[in-house]
């Protein structure tokens, strides 16, 4: 039976952590607020490129055929680049595990296609390096602080690989901010863009040839969706940590209560065998 002292020592240990937990909760609920924000500022404008990228496709068709644009290009998928979002840090749940693991499970889904990996994060870095993956690019310290301008970097080297034939599609993986309680493991393909269908263009008056104007939309569409994943991954990472120290928190009172009643318990079967020993003394002494 372990003695007062060890129990004590236990019960202040588990205090300590969960004052952490408490407090990394704290700093995630502020961190989540801010990216929801970003998150949800985002997402009209990109569904309004998507809309007017509709629109000018329509018109293109009309005039004349959209195929020689390079990033419109239909190749069988021999050679992709899959694009994985994982956070720097853990403390987040299942958060970077789920993502891990559906990169592996895309990779067993396509045998016949050699596939590179864009890195983005320092968990998912870690772990294909280890195992001797094919990486094409390492990302680290983004999430911290998403900005369009490196996320853009990112997707034009992306879309230089693919104008030049290196590869022949490029995948976004990562997770999909639903709400705190809930992220959606998301898989995207990005080039070849796919054009969006309208089956009511809008009529617009051009002022240079729709296919020129479609040439600059579809670079601006790409770096726009990897700008949105990313920012989408940042919350939800926050949320998952935000979750998963809540629960830490809760775990971490729960076996506070347990070990109070246990050294009470302890305490009190101590004093009861120090009244038994002196009273069995005093019944010998008569």
């Amino acid at each position: 039976m372990p003695s007062l002292i060890d129990i004590r020592r236990r019960i202040r240990s588990v205090k300590n952590t969960q004052q952490i937990t408490k407090a990394m909760k704290m700093v995630s609920a502020a961190k989540l607020r801010r990216a929801q924000d970003r998150v949800i500022a985002a997402r009209p404008y990109a569904a309004m490129l998507r809309q007017v990228l509709a629109d000018v496709a329509g018109a293109v068709v009309a005039d004349e055929q959209p195929g020689d644009n390079p990033l419109l290009a239909q190749r069988p998928e021999n050679r992709i680049l899959l694009v994985l979002i994982t956070g720097d840090k853990g403390l987040a749940g299942a958060f970077n595990t789920n993502l891990i693991k559906g990169a592996q499970r895309f990779a067993a889904e396509r045998p016949g296609s050699a596939v590179k990996l864009e890195l983005i994060g320092r968990k998912g870095r870690d772990f294909f390096r280890k195992r001797g993956a094919a990486i094409a690019g390492e990302h680290i310290g983004l999430a911290a602080k998403v900005t369009f301008s490196d996320t853009a970097a990112i997707a034009r080297k992306a879309m230089e690989l693919f104008r030049n034939d290196e590869i022949d599609a490029v995948y976004l993986l990562g997770n999909e901010f639903k709400s705190v309680m809930a992220q959606k493991l998301m898989v995207t393909r990005v080039l070849p863009v796919e054009m969006p269908s309208l089956a009511a263009p809008t009529d617009y008056i051009f002022e240079q040839p729709p296919a020129d104007m479609l040439g600059d939309l579809l670079p601006r569409y790409v770096e726009m969706e990897f700008y949105r994943a990313l920012l989408e991954s940042a919350a939800a990472e926050h949320a998952a940590r935000m979750t998963a120290m809540d629960a830490a928190t809760s775990n971490a009172a729960e076996m506070i209560d347990k070990l109070t009643l246990y050294m009470n318990r302890v305490r009190q079967a101590s004093i009861t065998k120090e009244i038994i020993e002196v009273v069995s003394g005093a019944a010998s002494g008569e």
